[in-house]
């Protein structure tokens, strides 16, 4: 037994039966939640992500695709990179393109490190949820949806139902039961990348997408 595994042993061995929230912070993230709509949520998330200079289009399940087809067409996306083997990879499948190539992700970061860093223009990735109070993505990598396709390509699309909108991020921990499993990388994103390292000059995409564009699904009611 390497002394990785005995390390891990004595932590689950000490481990509560059932992992009990402290009251002091239902107390405190509680009467954030309480009473807010679905729409409400969407309206706190939209406004603090949009702060940060990410854009918001609502739309629908059976539209999406289509406006991703415009979308990409205006912003002049050569070649978009997904997932080809999530739900959302085959919708794009049948989705007709005009302008813009489609690219399953497949294979491994290695072959295809110079396309992704020379030749593809943007990604597709489905978000996991959003916290209203941060206006954050959470993003959950995978091997069909890996992280760099959110990380490497200059525009970066982004696919969040409006139900999985939470309140916060500890409403997010709660209700998903993170702690039952975790991936092995999970993102929280808030807008393009952006530093301002640089004789303290903001500027956007030195480390990662340029743009990053939001499409929200099952938002009915609220406007574009």
């Amino acid at each position: 037994m390497s002394a990785r595994d005995k390390i891990l042993g004595r932590l689950r061995a000490h481990m509560p039966a059932e992992a009990m929230m402290p009251p002091v912070l239902e107390a405190h993230y509680a009467p954030r939640a309480r009473g807010e709509s679905k729409a409400e949520r969407l309206r706190r998330f939209r406004t603090g992500i949009e702060g940060f200079q990410a854009q918001v289009h609502l739309t629908t399940e059976d539209d999406w695709p289509t406006l991703l087809s415009a979308l990409c067409a205006q912003k002049q996306v050569h070649t978009l990179m997904f997932g080809g083997l999530t739900p959302a990879g085959r919708r794009l499948m049948t989705t007709r393109f005009e302008t813009t190539v489609l690219r399953s992700w497949e294979g491994q970061v290695e072959t295809l490190k110079a396309d992704l860093f020379h030749r593809v223009d943007a990604a597709l990735t489905h978000a996991r949820g959003a916290i209203a109070e941060t206006g954050s993505l959470i993003l959950w990598s995978s091997p069909e949806e890996p992280r760099t396709l959110s990380l490497v390509p200059p525009l970066h699309f982004v696919l969040l139902d409006a139900a999985t909108i939470h309140p916060t991020f500890f409403d997010a921990l709660r209700y998903e039961n993170w702690a039952a499993g975790l991936p092995t990388n999970a993102l929280l994103v808030s807008g393009p990348s952006k530093t301002a390292d640089i004789q303290q000059t903001l500027a956007y995409g030195a480390h990662g997408p340029k743009e990053l564009i939001v499409l929200v699904i099952n938002a009915e009611g609220e406007a574009s």
